[in-house]
Formats: C-alpha cells, sequence, structure tokens
C-alpha cells in the first residue's frame, strides 16, 4: 500500500512538473531509455545535467563580454533541451536574445531568471528521484506525464 501511495505521488509530481511547464517530452525519453540494465538512468542523467549546468553558470558570471557570455548561454541550453527542462531552456533563449540585442541589463534580468528556474527545477526534480526510489522498480510500469 505505501509503494503504491509513492508511485501516486511521484506520477503527481512529475504531472504537475508537466503542467507547470518544468519539464516537456524530452524527459519523457530519458526515461525511456532506463531499464534492468541502467535502473539509475534517469537519475544519473539528471544528476549530470546539474553538475553541468551549475559549471555553466559559474561560466556565464566569470564572462566579461557578449560573445562569451552567448556561447556559455548557448551550451547552457543545449543541456536544458537534452533533459527536457522547458521553462530553463525558454529563459536562456530570452537571455540570448538579449545578448543580441547587447542589452546587459536585459541579460541580468534573464540570468537571474534562469537561476531561479534551475533552483527550483532541482528541489522538484530531486523530490520526485526521490519518492522513486523510495517506491522502488515497480514505479517503471506507471509513466505519468508521457504518452
Amino acid at each position: 500500500m505505501e509503494c503504491y501511495n509513492l508511485q501516486r505521488q511521484a506520477a503527481c509530481l512529475k504531472r504537475s512538473l508537466f503542467d507547470q511547464g518544468y519539464l516537456d517530452e524530452q524527459f519523457c525519453q530519458i526515461e525511456d531509455l532506463q531499464d534492468e540494465a541502467s535502473p539509475n538512468f534517469t537519475e544519473e542523467v539528471v544528476s549530470l545535467f546539474f553538475k553541468d549546468s551549475a559549471r555553466l553558470m559559474t561560466n556565464i558570471e566569470q564572462a566579461i563580454d557578449f560573445n562569451r557570455w552567448d556561447a556559455h548561454m548557448q551550451q547552457l541550453k543545449g543541456s536544458c533541451y537534452s533533459i527536457g527542462a522547458s521553462r530553463m531552456k525558454n529563459e536562456c533563449t530570452s537571455f540570448r536574445n538579449n545578448c543580441g540585442d547587447e542589452n546587459a541589463e536585459g541579460c541580468m534580468r534573464s540570468f537571474q531568471k534562469v537561476k531561479r528556474e534551475h533552483g527550483v527545477l532541482r528541489q522538484k526534480l530531486e523530490s520526485y528521484i526521490q519518492l522513486l526510489r523510495q517506491a522502488g522498480p515497480a514505479e517503471t510500469a506507471t509513466r505519468p506525464g508521457c504518452a
């Protein structure tokens, strides 16, 4: 019974991540790659994403011109796309548009939004993964949020 409740909580949390626009279908594709041979695949990909995105955001903070800002943000946007981090990806696009306009103030505003979305997504995905761990392997039969 507890396992079912954990599975249900995980399904609801995942659904809300999709409904609120934090994730898109790419995340489902990552989960589809998880199998018995790689039971922690999704967790590992998410962990790598947050490690890499933190590094890229540090690079952005240290960059001194629009070209470097744009190059680092393009990498971050690609990472967001690969994991399905939709809201972060959208903010990265806004940042890059501001770079193209050489709008430093707009870049700073967009970057603050990127960092905020990153923090919220990290907290929500950590909660989701924790629920999956607690629920155990049976949860893979339930594909909340993925068609």
